[in-house]
């Protein structure tokens, strides 16, 4: 080896070169489920985020979420930072002390029912906030279908979720005929799975879709909640598909990328569901839900400055406006914002008419109630017999009384205390 060769080595491990050694530092890796035009949008926000720490980011977007988040986990390498949809699985890695808790000036937009209070060491502690939200509660149609003689669009395939759409439905009958209280206390674990209004919910999803021919169950057990793609491979939205004879969907106010003309509208589900007039006003909603998963200082920063006004900001400037993110807790689009009639229709009912927001209940049931509440709806819809029902509400009561078992042990630790704000 060179002499000169001997120095630059050893000034390379003192670092004293720039560019060698501590100088350098990995990509913050943040996982989430944003892909296609969401995901590039998500990219080009942390291209373009001035945090005044110099690093850079790596973005990993994967529809096979939790399974990719799993297995990072178990190699002992997680992301910095992932953003998950699901506070049921956020609550289980906060109780095995996998996520960190989030710095003072984060946790202030850590607002409910995004982040319901948790409990630890009789302490309460957030561990995620909201990045964006969706509102669910929503009713698609052809602006010249009859609302009287509504037929309903059904597509329950989503890869290893499948059947997500149906508990929707379920969730939404549950929040407008029984009301929030009860709806916050089924979705915690606290409720009877044959309790009579749980029953209700899905007896009269069962009258509403009406009967069914085998193909047409088949179809709607095998189509994407995205329709059939189109030309150029773009989804056209059950609306918009071949082979769906329907004029109305149930489906959250994201879907809105794939309904990108005039002709269909949107609406509140609350009309349709044979619910109570006092909770007309009640509507459920999803968010995406950032956590620090490492104990990178620069990691927390990331989050901050994701989660604040600038960072909203210049989201919405990188992203295209069927893929435009709404955001919780805030008064609205200002009447300057260049924004689709129906975007600005779905954020008016975010910001003002709601009057109670509850969390998506599935998501915020732990993963092996939730994934089992996915498949006994897809085998309800299969089979909407009373026997049937009765058979898979007995065995979700069961997988309830299971998990609830588990988790109990812990009493340091007392999961989310409210979901619906």
């Amino acid at each position: 080896m060179s002499r000169v060769l001997r120095v630059l080595l050893v000034a390379c491990l003192l670092a004293l070169v720039p560019g060698c050694g501590s100088d350098t530092r990995d990509p913050l890796v943040v996982l989430g489920p944003w892909t296609g035009e969401e995901g590039k949008a998500f990219e080009a926000v942390l291209d373009k985020l001035d945090d005044g720490t110099g690093r850079t980011y790596t973005y990993e977007g994967t529809r096979s979420l939790r399974e990719t988040l799993v297995s990072q986990l178990e190699a002992d390498d997680p992301p910095d930072v992932a953003v998950l949809n699901s506070i049921g699985e956020l609550t289980e890695y906060a109780r095995r002390d996998q996520l960190k808790p989030l710095d003072a000036e984060t946790t202030q937009r850590a607002y409910p029912p995004w982040v319901p209070t948790m409990i630890v060491d009789n302490k309460a502690r957030s561990y995620w906030v909201p990045l964006k939200a969706d509102l669910k509660s929503l009713v698609w149609s052809r602006r010249d279908a009859p609302d009287d003689r509504p037929t309903w669009c059904v597509g329950l395939a989503s890869q290893a979720t499948s059947g997500w759409p149906g508990t929707d439905w379920i969730e939404d009958l549950v929040l407008h005929q029984a009301g929030p209280t009860l709806y916050d206390a089924w979705a915690r674990g606290l409720l009877d799975w044959r309790d009579p209004a749980v029953e209700r919910a899905w007896t009269t999803w069962a009258r509403m879709l009406g009967k069914r021919l085998p193909q047409s169950v088949e179809q709607s057990l095998t189509t994407s909640f995205e329709g059939v793609s189109g030309p150029g491979g773009h989804p056209r939205g059950l609306l918009g598909s071949p082979g769906f004879d329907c004029t109305h969907e149930h489906q959250s106010a994201f879907i809105r990328y794939v309904y990108t003309g005039d002709d269909v509208k949107v609406e509140p589900s609350a009309r349709y569901l044979d619910g109570e007039p006092a909770y007309q006003d009640a509507f459920e909603v999803a968010g995406d839900m950032a956590a620090v998963f490492s104990d990178e200082p620069d990691a927390q920063q990331l989050v901050e400055r994701l989660s604040s006004p600038a960072g909203r900001k210049l989201w919405r400037e990188q992203a295209t406006p069927p893929v435009r993110p709404l955001f919780p807790d805030t008064a609205g689009l200002s009447p300057s914002t260049a924004a689709t009639p129906v975007e600005r229709k779905i954020d008016s009912l975010l910001t003002s008419r709601a009057r109670i927001l509850c969390f998506d209940a599935s998501d915020v049931m732990p993963p092996e109630l939730r994934d089992a509440f996915h498949r006994a709806v897809l085998e309800f819809f299969r089979d909407p017999t009373q026997r049937q029902l009765d058979s898979l509400l007995q065995q979700l009561e069961t997988v309830r009384v299971q998990v609830n078992s588990d988790s109990g042990t812990d009493r340091s630790f007392r999961p989310p205390q409210s979901i619906c704000a």
